[in-house]
């Protein structure tokens, strides 16, 4: 039975929103009267034409990763009681704190009690539902196991939130710092140095080297800034369009992995990524060369992903998993050793999460080595700068005390 979402106005004149399950508008519109609601708009919930244009125009609109592994993991636990599917899908949409969640729950149990499996119900939903999400869905349908492999997704996805939020949280304190030397940097050369640089000008003396260049930075930032605003706009755009072609993407990435710092810890992250989705759909009964595609798309850098599909071609033609990744030579020796291991032992997967729960282990700490290596050279650079801008406006002024004495 398909789900509408309606306002309406009750007997007090407040309006009310939901979702009301009929065979057609109309009867929906019967439905919301004889509750003593007067319906004022009735549409499809699975259309969500409004909400789509809406969800463009608002931040937020759409299902965030945390929502993402909220419902996966109530889908999973009354799957598991032994709730059905239409039923439990309802408890999910009664209890949903968003409208938009609401709404997407119930128009999700309208296609699956119309007679559609979850899988295809979800592809109605890409942005919310990415591909892999609905493959280890799909798994779990045809397999009979759908209850643990959504159990084994959601873990999957708490554990990349929870790692991914490690991260941005190691850079949160680098940032903040980059950010204040910035507007300290801005206001002393906008503000300090014409202030000074007038009493100079008028002694008409020779003014040093470092003095004439930090006047003529900070003219530059007080009456061009515009200019340079509108230079960053025009670099950001050049680079977005240049990183838009596949060439100088995929060159990028490859010089993103032998980068000193960085490298290790982008293959690290994506190795982590790769080793989890490919051991869920191990799990799950998919067979294994379209585990290696789904998992190799869950990578962000095409240097890996390429490899991937070299593999994969390897795997086709007869060759074993941990050899086909071993001779690409981007993943670490630790992940295809851990292949090898599983591949000899029959429990492939029982490595792959061991993998990947090392390698996110490793990822945190050289995270937190790299953050602590960057906190205090940012100190440093904010320090070297301050102090040449304190070094152009002294610099005068000792002149004038050694000609006065």
């Amino acid at each position: 039975m398909p789900a509408f979402r309606f306002e309406a106005i009750d007997v007090a004149g407040k309006a009310r929103k939901g979702v009301v399950e009929a065979d057609s508008a109309r009867s929906a519109r019967t439905q919301l009267r004889t509750q003593g609601l007067a319906p004022i708009a009735v549409e499809l919930a699975a259309t969500r034409a409004r909400g789509a244009r809406m969800q463009r125009l608002s931040f937020g609109r759409g299902l965030s990763a945390r929502e993402q592994a909220i419902i996966t993991r109530q889908l999973a636990s009354l799957l598991t009681a032994g709730l059905p599917l239409g039923e439990a899908l309802t408890v999910l949409s009664d209890q949903a704190e968003r409208d938009y969640v609401r709404e997407l729950m119930a128009a999700i149990r309208g296609e699956v009690v119309g007679g559609h499996a979850l899988a295809n119900a979800l592809s109605r939903h890409p942005k919310d539902f990415p591909d892999i999400y609905r493959a280890l869905v799909s798994a779990g349908e045809n397999t009979g196991k759908l209850g643990t492999v959504l159990t084994r997704l959601a873990d999957y996805i708490e554990q990349r939130n929870a790692l991914k939020q490690k991260i941005v949280l190691a850079f949160t304190y680098p940032g903040i710092v980059t950010i204040i030397a910035f507007c300290i940097v801005m206001f002393l050369l906008s503000y300090v140095v014409p202030q000074v640089a007038n009493v100079f000008t008028s002694t008409k003396q020779q003014l040093p080297f470092l003095t004439v260049l930090m006047m003529t930075l900070s003219d530059m930032v007080r009456k061009g800034w515009w200019m340079f605003l509108l230079a960053a706009i025009f670099v950001v755009y050049v680079v977005r369009a240049i990183f838009a072609q596949p060439k100088p993407r995929l060159a990028f990435d490859r010089w993103v992995l032998t980068a000193p710092l960085f490298g290790k810890l982008i293959r690290g992250y994506n190795t982590v990524r790769f080793a989890s989705t490919l051991g869920i759909l191990t799990a799950a009964g998919v067979p294994i060369l379209r585990s290696l595609q789904a998992a190799g798309e869950t990578l962000s850098n095409l240097a890996m992903r390429g490899n991937v599909e070299s593999a994969i071609i390897r795997v086709r033609e007869g060759s074993s998993l941990s050899r086909a990744l071993g001779n690409t030579r981007m993943f670490p020796p630790v992940l295809v050793h851990m292949i090898r291991s599983g591949e000899a032992t029959g429990d492939v997967t029982t490595m792959l999460d061991r993998a990947a729960a090392g390698e996110s282990h490793e990822l945190e700490r050289r995270t937190m080595f790299l953050t602590s290596l960057l906190e205090p050279l940012l100190i440093l650079a904010m320090g070297g700068i301050v102090l040449v801008i304190v070094l152009s406006v002294m610099l005068p002024i000792i002149e004038l005390n050694n000609l006065v004495s």
